[in-house]
């Protein structure tokens, strides 16, 4: 599921006027300053469904009454938007992960913000180095960096109990142990899988595993594919022994098909599952929905058991051809500016707050804004688990990698993810199919480097 898929899936059904969250347009690096806007901006890829993003979008509105904002809600559409760039007439502003900038920047479908950033005195130092380097091509930014989003390790100390085991048996370093640990904790019975016991998460999370491994799948300039490292080869084998373990991707995926990770009936209340990746907005549904359940939250390590957490989010990107770049960039500006982010997360401490459910926290790509957020509005919940499970998050930002942009980054994950449903249908080994996805994304990437 996309980032943006989930952010909409995720908001909550209040949406706070701004008035009352205070802070929005008061600071030195708030939205409001820069150049004077005016005229009709049209947007594509985001929506108004929580207080997170009504809080912002009315900041600034308030202070750019000269604009006429259009939001088209709805994810971001590949088709509509390349499109809409094709035919002269596209949206001011998307709303896109940030692992597609580099393929939309290479084939011109995106502004450089060099002007941008200056015109608006925009401070790319605030955002996280992950998420900055995730927009920035060949030395230009092209993407003002949203939300970020890390993964951790989610662990139903309930079932491991019942297994007769804890949390520190769970050590996702020692891959060799990995597929006994599988068997202790998975609830296979003939045919049916009734209970996952570890969830690798791939094809999506692969890149961690092979992090995790000492390998990168693509060079840190975004030009050289590295599929074919045994590193890489390793880390995809051993994903498909946990799998195949628990009675093949086709049962296993069946069944996790069925998890609604949105409600109460989530798959930790519902002893579905006991160890799994996942990004961190789980904590913030768990936290709403099943404030009881014996959650713990670890972070994902390497061999080597160093913390290690992949990021990945959304940004704003200025299209070829947009009629009002001026108020876009003004727009990006406001919507990741630290007192905006700082009152759409007080808006969303007042709604939990009224709704008697606990706040855990707003997660963004400007490191100023999170350390406001944590440091001046967070309190601790009075429930360890999550609180400890907040202190987690934190603690791996720091330790956080993202791929790299690259001017083939749509059809590089494109080569690695087809290889990795390859192999989990059973049509090729793990070897094999990354020969294959080498050779297909090295074509892709020389091609773009023409």
């Amino acid at each position: 599921m996309s980032r943006t898929l989930r952010a909409t899936a995720l908001a909550g059904v209040l949406a706070l006027a701004v008035t009352g969250c205070g802070g929005v347009g008061g600071g030195d690096d708030d939205g409001g300053g820069g150049t004077a806007t005016s005229g009709t901006l049209t947007t594509m890829g985001f929506g108004l469904s929580d207080e997170i993003a009504t809080t912002r979008v009315d900041a600034f509105k308030r202070d750019h009454p000269g604009v006429d904002l259009k939001i088209t809600e709805g994810a971001f559409d590949e088709q509509q938007f390349l499109s809409a760039v094709a035919s002269g007439n596209p949206p001011d502003l998307v709303y896109m992960d940030r692992k597609l900038i580099g393929t939309y920047a290479k084939r011109g479908s995106i502004q450089p913000l060099t002007d941008c950033v200056e015109k608006q005195g925009i401070d790319l130092a605030q955002y996280r180095p992950a998420a900055k380097d995730q927009v920035t091509l060949d030395g230009t930014v092209y993407g003002i960096p949203e939300f970020s989003s890390v993964r951790v390790v989610y662990l139903n100390e309930a079932l491991l109990r019942q297994a007769g085991l804890t949390v520190d048996d769970v050590d996702l370093a020692d891959w060799a142990a990995l597929p006994a640990l599988n068997a202790k904790l998975a609830k296979v019975s003939g045919n049916r899988l009734s209970r996952i016991g570890i969830d690798p998460k791939i094809p999506e999370f692969l890149p961690m595993w092979a992090k995790a491994n000492g390998a990168d799948m693509i060079s840190a300039d975004g030009t050289k594919a590295n599929l074919t490292d045994p590193k890489v080869v390793e880390a995809l084998t051993t994903g498909l022994q946990l799998i195949q373990d628990q009675g093949g991707f086709g049962r296993f995926k069946s069944f996790r098909d069925t998890f609604d990770f949105f409600g109460a009936e989530n798959p930790l209340t519902k002893s579905q599952i006991v160890a799994w990746p996942m990004e961190e907005w789980f904590l913030n549904q768990a936290a709403k929905n099943s404030p009881k359940a014996e959650l713990v939250v670890k972070p994902f390590v390497d061999r080597q058991g160093k913390p290690l957490t992949m990021s990945s989010g959304q940004a704003w990107v200025i299209t070829k051809g947009a009629k009002n770049p001026d108020a876009a960039c003004a727009f990006a500006k406001q919507m990741t500016a630290t007192d905006t982010w700082l009152a759409a997360a007080k808006a969303r401490a007042d709604a939990r707050k009224a709704a008697g459910q606990p706040f855990t926290g707003v997660w963004t790509g400007n490191l100023n804004a999170d350390n406001k957020i944590f440091d001046e509005l967070y309190q601790p919940t009075g429930n360890k688990r999550f609180d400890d499970a907040v202190a987690t998050i934190r603690s791996v930002q720091d330790a956080a990698f993202a791929m790299p942009a690259s001017p083939a980054g749509a059809e590089f994950d494109k080569a690695w993810y087809d290889a990795v449903n390859r192999v989990l249908a059973g049509q090729a080994q793990p070897a094999e199919a990354l020969a294959r996805a080498q050779q297909e994304a090295t074509a892709a990437l020389d091609e773009a480097s023409k």
